[in-house]
């Protein structure tokens, strides 16, 4: 079969969408420009387990030389490559366009001139419906909850007007609705997913972006966590395996769900507030520093989605509780944390142990 083609297929769900491919017998083309820390570490991972099925192709979205070499040689597209993080798209909105609207044109570009396109999955954000300033909210046992009991009770919907706020907003939507309107306009198979908070192994977490592993990696290294705000707000959480079964659902369901956007996330029965994960990771760490800084811009104080109309059309929801999420996350970066420091003291021993090779000959022997 023709491989399948991961854009941003190093980072943390293009690494965990590969494992799951590869893992199932199907080749995958990984393009990715190598600019997110930590993504070294994935690569390597996925070289060494599977040499024979995977390809990396180092490269840039925006590259249509390079879209136009790989996209007509695969069978599937997911679109994951992206300025990821809203503070990033404050201070340079240029770059943050060029990438996220731009990148992903010239992509459906290229996949648009194939002779039959391959489907292609894009991963949005919450973020397309604003900062939710007119739902109006209560704070109940240390989280933000709405009024209205139907949001309470479900989350979010797509039948939301879409408010785009900040440039990441902006970029992202925009990508969004290019999406939906190739397929609506060059009858094109792709589906957009809204994405609410992603966590669990392989994710490189920093205060801007996956923040979940962030606080843990914080808290494994003894280090502060920094909540901007109260730390009531609340998302919902959703492992990444669980969002790997939705993906490969959407694509093997293309003919029936293309052409549509879908929110994606824990939903209602997997939420959590920032102070509730500092809660979790004390317990698993035995205690969390935490400090507190202003709110930033467009910070959504309740964001839960309604994964109904995805529900409805696949029969997917998430089998992950955000408790035993956590706690898999916590022991797969403690492990993996310890095995880095493992082979940086053997490294150290070993350059003990050898000869020093720049030295005169008549010294080493």
């Amino acid at each position: 079969m023709k491989p399948i083609l991961i854009t941003g297929g190093v980072g943390f769900i293009g690494t965990n969408v590969a494992m799951r491919l590869l893992e199932s017998g199907r080749s995958v083309v990984a393009l990715d420009n190598m600019s997110r820390r930590g993504v070294e570490q994935n690569l390597h991972w996925l070289r060494a387990r599977h040499p024979k099925l995977f390809r990396i192709e180092v490269a840039d979205v925006r590259d249509t030389a390079a879209l136009a070499r790989i996209v007509p040689e695969v069978s599937a597209v997911y679109h994951f490559a992206a300025q990821t993080a809203v503070t990033t798209s404050m201070s340079d909105p240029d770059h943050d366009f060029d990438v996220n609207a731009r990148g992903t044109v010239k992509l459906l570009e290229a996949v648009r001139a194939c002779k039959s396109p391959p489907p292609l999955l894009y991963t949005s954000t919450n973020k397309v419906y604003g900062g939710l300033n007119d739902v109006v909210l209560r704070k109940r046992a240390g989280r933000y909850e709405p009024e209205d009991a139907a949001i309470r009770a479900a989350g979010v919907s797509e039948a939301r007007p879409l408010a785009f706020h900040t440039p990441y907003g902006c970029s992202k939507g925009t990508a969004d609705q290019y999406v939906l309107d190739y397929a609506r306009s060059y009858s094109m198979p792709a589906v957009v997913f809204r994405m609410s908070c992603i966590y669990g192994p392989y994710q490189c977490g920093t205060e801007d972006q996956g923040w979940v592993a962030h606080f843990a990696l914080r808290a494994l290294a003894g280090k502060p966590i920094t909540i901007y705000g109260d730390g009531c707000q609340v998302r919902d959480l959703l492992y990444i395996e669980d969002l790997v079964d939705a993906m490969l659902l959407a694509q093997q369901r293309i003919d029936t769900v293309g052409g549509q956007a879908f929110n994606i996330g824990g939903g209602a029965a997997n939420t959590a507030s920032l102070l509730d994960v500092v809660d979790a990771l004390e317990r698993l760490n035995g205690g969390c520093e935490v400090k507190f800084h202003d709110w930033r811009p467009s910070d959504q104080r309740y964001y839960v989605s309604d994964t109904g109309l995805f529900r409805a059309a696949t029969g997917w929801r998430p089998k992950t509780d955000v408790a035993r999420g956590i706690a898999q996350m916590y022991d797969w970066l403690r492990t993996t944390q310890a095995q880095r420091l493992s082979r940086k003291r053997a490294g150290r021993d070993s350059e003990r142990s050898s000869p020093d090779l720049t030295t005169a000959p008549s010294e080493t022997r």
